[in-house]
């Protein structure tokens, strides 16, 4: 285990830090955002590229040092004593907001199954795919109240065994056995047809 002392940069997640050689050792004055860039990119760059952001990983470091200038801008009485800290924080941070923003985007693109036409200008599709319609709600009806409750819950709505669990009264292994009863009806369904 490496103990880092305040003159080496904090390892981000994963990542191991070497110590700074004698003449990249931080004085007690402030360093430059150059000189900041030229000791800590590489740093930045592999951990972006090992967590998901390889072709946005240059961007992402620019972004990091932006952030590190609007802060010291904001502040320029109060030097940031550890930068190097400040400068993970704000990697972390990016990959959060990325996620979150690729989160909201795949949302902004789902459309409710009930919204999407069944079938083009083809009736003959447009009779089959109905036909199916009536009998998966056919098979579904011949569940158990239970068996159907948790399987709509989980397929339909996206509610996770432990939610249904607690909302149900069961044990999320009992929800498990339900939701495998109900798709090996409806499977079995599916086939007979």
């Amino acid at each position: 285990m490496m103990v880092h002392t305040p003159s080496q940069p904090a390892p981000l997640a994963g990542d191991t830090a070497r110590p700074l050689s004698s003449e990249n050792r931080p004085t007690s004055s402030p360093i430059g955002l150059e000189e900041l860039h030229r000791i800590h990119s590489r740093r930045l760059f592999r951990f972006f590229a090992r967590h998901g952001a390889r072709q946005d990983a240059a961007d992402l470091v620019q972004d990091c040092f932006i952030r590190l200038a609007g802060a010291r801008e904001k502040r320029p009485e109060t030097a940031i004593e550890r930068p190097e800290a400040y400068l993970s924080t704000i990697a972390l941070n990016l990959l959060r907001e990325r996620a979150r923003v690729a989160a909201r985007r795949r949302m902004a693109y789902h459309i409710p199954a009930d919204e999407v036409p069944l079938a083009g200008n083809d009736p003959i599709a447009a009779l089959e795919a109905r036909d199916q319609l009536e009998r998966l709600e056919a098979s579904l009806a011949r569940l158990s109240q239970k068996s159907r409750s948790v399987f709509l819950a989980h397929r339909r709505d996206g509610t996770s065994y432990k939610e249904i669990a607690n909302q149900e009264g069961l044990s999320e292994k009992a929800v498990q056995r339900r939701m495998s009863k109900a798709i090996a009806h409806i499977n079995r369904a599916r086939r007979a047809y």
